[in-house]
């Protein structure tokens, strides 16, 4: 994992799904060597969160372990049995204590299976001991960073706010909104529970503001990133942004830089309107105490 610390705001930047650190021992497991890990990537939207932390002065966190390896997006126990042959692993993830979620049924749980366009992933299955290492060595340093850097900002700022940065595949002619288009971005707040009302209503405006199609919750809510760290009563705000990829990428999926600026300078506007607006409520909070 990078971490690029700013220190000066109370902001956290977080790209979980954009690590492209494809060792030889997981490329080898492939059912084939036509299958392309890429697909799973939020591919080079690391970079947009870089020109965005280096603008506003916000933390940044990536993930260099691909989202093939493991998704920290995804809870520890959301096991699909398919990927293990241990009996023990797999009446784990049968049990009644342990239901399997409807990601994992999709092959899309904490070890991705399954790829629409690529089929089934793996030639054959891992032991319980190799899926619990993944969790130990990637999964809970990553999460622990996490939940360490928001602490700090929080007992600095009195509030702290994670952006959790994503990449989404062009979504369909059906999801256009009256009178914006086909949707570019979308915010997710986990309908409300992961993010004071006002925060989110502010991000909303500010990409408005820019003239950006954007839905809410719709389809991207965000999952176990905002579930694990969004505590609004507790001070730590957290949002989920998608962007398409195609406003950023060139047709091979390489990074277009200039559009990539252009994008990332959006983003960076809302970014300054959050932490304005963050600075406003503890400045109304320090004038209130005295």
């Amino acid at each position: 994992m990078h971490e690029q610390a700013g220190g000066s705001t109370p902001v956290l930047i977080c790209v979980p799904h954009a690590g492209r650190d494809y060792r030889p021992a997981l490329l080898s497991r492939r059912r084939h060597e036509r299958i392309d890990l890429s697909v799973l990537e939020d591919r080079h939207i690391d970079a947009v969160g870089k020109m965005v932390a280096d603008a506003t002065g916000a933390d940044l966190l990536v993930a260099r372990a691909p989202r093939a390896l493991i998704d920290l997006n995804r809870a520890p126990d959301d096991l699909d049995p398919a990927m293990f042959y241990d009996k023990a692993t797999s009446d784990k993830a049968r049990g009644s204590e342990l239901p399997i979620g409807h990601r994992s049924a999709r092959g899309l749980g904490l070890f991705p299976r399954y790829v629409h366009g690529q089929g089934e992933l793996w030639d054959d299955r891992m032991s319980r001991a190799e899926g619990e290492h993944r969790i130990t060595q990637v999964h809970t340093p990553y999460h622990a960073a996490v939940s360490n850097i928001l602490a700090a900002k929080r007992n600095d700022f009195g509030e702290a706010l994670l952006l959790d940065l994503h990449s989404m595949p062009s979504l369909p002619a059906g999801a256009a909104i009256a009178g914006q288009g086909i949707p570019t971005h979308v915010l997710g707040n986990r309908f409300g529970s992961s993010c004071g009302s006002d925060l989110a209503d502010a991000a909303l405006d500010s990409l408005a503001r820019d003239h950006v199609s954007c839905t809410v919750n719709r389809p991207y809510a965000g999952a176990y990133v905002l579930d694990r760290h969004g505590n609004p009563r507790g001070g730590i705000h957290a949002i989920q942004l998608e962007i398409d990829r195609a406003c950023y990428l060139d047709d091979r999926t390489h990074l277009d830089e200039r559009r990539a600026s252009h994008h990332a300078a959006i983003v960076i506007r809302m970014v300054n309107r959050l932490e304005d607006l963050l600075h406003a409520r503890r400045r109304a909070t320090a004038m209130a105490a005295e």
